[in-house]
């Protein structure tokens, strides 16, 4: 008889393509039932965050409910800061873990269900008889508040007899949005007038808006009233027409995109949440001006917001198109009197910078020549992610993901690479990382190369610092040794695990990359380069951080 956790099995093979993770005690029935589903694959990572990591990149790279799986006690554990993560960034994700026995903690059980619960994630145990239903519960939750959830498996029930196999439930369908009611409508009426009247429009557009399909329909929008258009860092490629575009907003927008987000006197954001770094710490926006905000979050997620609409942004959007026309809306003209390429461009920098190593800016220009157009960008967090943010161009919103930066964390970069690989094996998948980052997750470096092979490669900024504690602390006069990291070959550690790798000291040795690229996917392995480059350079957003530390 099929046991539970074959019962457990066969009811996430329903809804997942894939599991990431690492074997151990806990879980080894589980993986057992999985390697014997067609319909699955699992792939091995070497840390269990990793395998959180991975599930959740593939999620965000279209992969579909992300799973991920670890055995109890320090497997469980280790995965804690990859699943505050997922819990911050609002990735369905589930987590199938070993537990306790039902007998009763041994020395080396913990509260798992505690520790999941501190840091927002609700757990679910499954029993001898409801493997099936508990498993579809769980996915049910996953799915309806957009959140992970850790699905328990004790240690004396994973390989219990669980009986034949019931007929498996469709997981039921999130909660709808509250119907629209003539407030809303309304409100939505006071939205387009504001914009029919408006002299220097402007849309901004988050990741909310990608996932509700809203591109067509706000680029309509764009059209109709001559507005430009800008996004947050998770919402970029999302309009239609790039030569009316500023940009991101907020820390990693260029100045002179930003004076002209000053000038708008109404805005419009759909499915952002306007977050402190989006808002520039409240200066994004001047004073007067006419900001409504539609979302799916109860109310106003900021106190700018004077117009707020709670709906899906698709559908709103796509109803302000039909009020525009009502209105007979015509184009303000405002975005033609401007020179939008030059305002969202930023400082090339030197080759060099003043020490002699690296000006990451100029490399993160000459990167975005080089990188392969089919790019999905993976970032891991630190001082560093402005870069890829500020110069890296991508297609849509769904080829840039930024794990580790909801929950303000770094080395969660290498795992990322065979998540957004499962997810997009048709494209190449870039990491951006920086030494620090790196060193914590060295681990799944091997993952990577095994993984994404020849359509995958890193970028390393390795300044011999963390370079974040560097630019804010250091420049307050804190004592700097704790703050700096010898530095490392990661070149060398790309060879030793399969990979390629070059060091970077000079423009000329980007060079590398183009040869790399130019090869055939099938026939050149992971390549990670190692960018020497300066801690003297400040990214622009953490000046702007600065600024409000001080």
């Amino acid at each position: 008889m099929p046991s539970v956790s074959a019962h457990v099995s066969a009811a996430l093979s329903r809804h997942i393509t894939d599991v990431f993770g690492v074997m151990g005690n806990g879980n080894a029935h589980l993986l057992d039932a999985i390697e014997r589903s067609p319909e699955v694959a699992f792939t091995a990572l070497r840390h269990e965050a990793g395998g959180v990591v991975a599930a959740d990149a593939h999620y965000r790279a279209g992969g579909g409910l992300a799973a991920a799986t670890a055995t109890y006690g320090a497997g469980f554990t280790n995965t804690l800061t990859a699943l505050a993560e997922a819990a911050q960034a609002r990735t369905p994700l589930v987590l199938v873990v070993g537990d306790a026995p039902t007998s009763g903690p041994r020395p080396w059980d913990v509260d798992q269900i505690a520790l999941a619960s501190a840091v927002g994630v609700r757990t679910y145990t499954v029993g001898r008889t409801d493997a099936v239903a508990t498993t579809i519960i769980a996915i049910e939750h996953a799915l309806a508040f957009s959140s992970p959830v850790v699905l328990a498996i004790p240690y004396d029930v994973a390989r219990a007899d669980a009986g034949p196999l019931p007929p498996i439930p469709e997981p039921r369908p999130a909660p709808a949005l509250p119907p629209a009611t003539p407030f809303t409508t309304g409100v939505l009426r006071q939205v387009a007038r504001a914009l029919s009247g408006a002299q220097r429009p402007l849309l901004v557009a988050g990741r909310g808006a990608w996932l509700a399909g809203a591109g067509p329909a706000l680029g309509a929008i764009a059209d109709a009233t001559g507005a430009l258009t800008a996004t947050t860092a998770l919402g970029r490629g999302l309009f239609p027409r790039s030569e009316f575009d500023l940009g991101v907003t907020g820390g990693f927008g260029a100045e002179g995109a930003m004076a002209a987000v000053r000038e708008a006197d109404v805005v419009v954001v759909f499915g952002a949440s306007l977050n402190q770094f989006t808002m520039r710490f409240g200066a994004l926006f001047a004073p007067g001006t006419t900001v409504a905000q539609v979302d799916v979050a109860p109310t106003a997620t900021h106190p700018n917001v004077g117009l707020y609409v709670r709906a899906d942004a698709g559908v709103a959007a796509r109803a302000l198109v039909d009020e525009l026309a009502a209105l007979g809306a015509r184009s303000s003209g405002w975005r033609e009197t401007l020179d939008v390429a030059a305002l969202r461009s930023y400082d090339h920098g030197d080759g060099l910078a003043p020490d002699g190593r690296l000006d990451p800016r100029a490399a993160a220009r000459r990167l975005a020549d080089l990188l392969p157009e089919d790019r999905v960008v993976v970032s891991d967090g630190g001082h560093f992610i402005g870069w890829a943010n500020m110069y890296w161009p991508v297609a849509s919103p769904d080829r840039m993901m930024m794990v580790g930066t909801a929950y303000q964390s770094i080395g969660l970069g290498f795992p990322s690479v065979p998540g957004a690989a499962r997810a997009r094996p048709d494209a190449t998948i870039v990491l951006t990382t920086g030494d620090g980052g790196g060193l914590m997750a060295v681990s799944d470096l091997e993952s990577a190369v095994r993984v994404a092979g020849g359509h995958g490669l890193a970028v390393v900024w390795n300044d011999r610092a963390y370079g974040a504690e560097v630019h804010l602390y250091g420049a307050q006069g804190l004592a700097p040794e704790p703050m700096l990291i010898p530095e490392v070959a990661f070149a060398a550690l790309s060879r030793a695990v399969g990979g390629e790798g070059v060091v970077v000291r000079t423009l000329d040795d980007l060079d590398a990359l183009a040869r790399w690229r130019e090869r055939p996917a099938e026939d050149r392995p992971f390549l990670l380069l190692d960018l020497r480059v300066s801690s003297s350079i400040r990214a622009p957003y953490q000046e702007e951080i600065l600024r409000v530390n001080s």
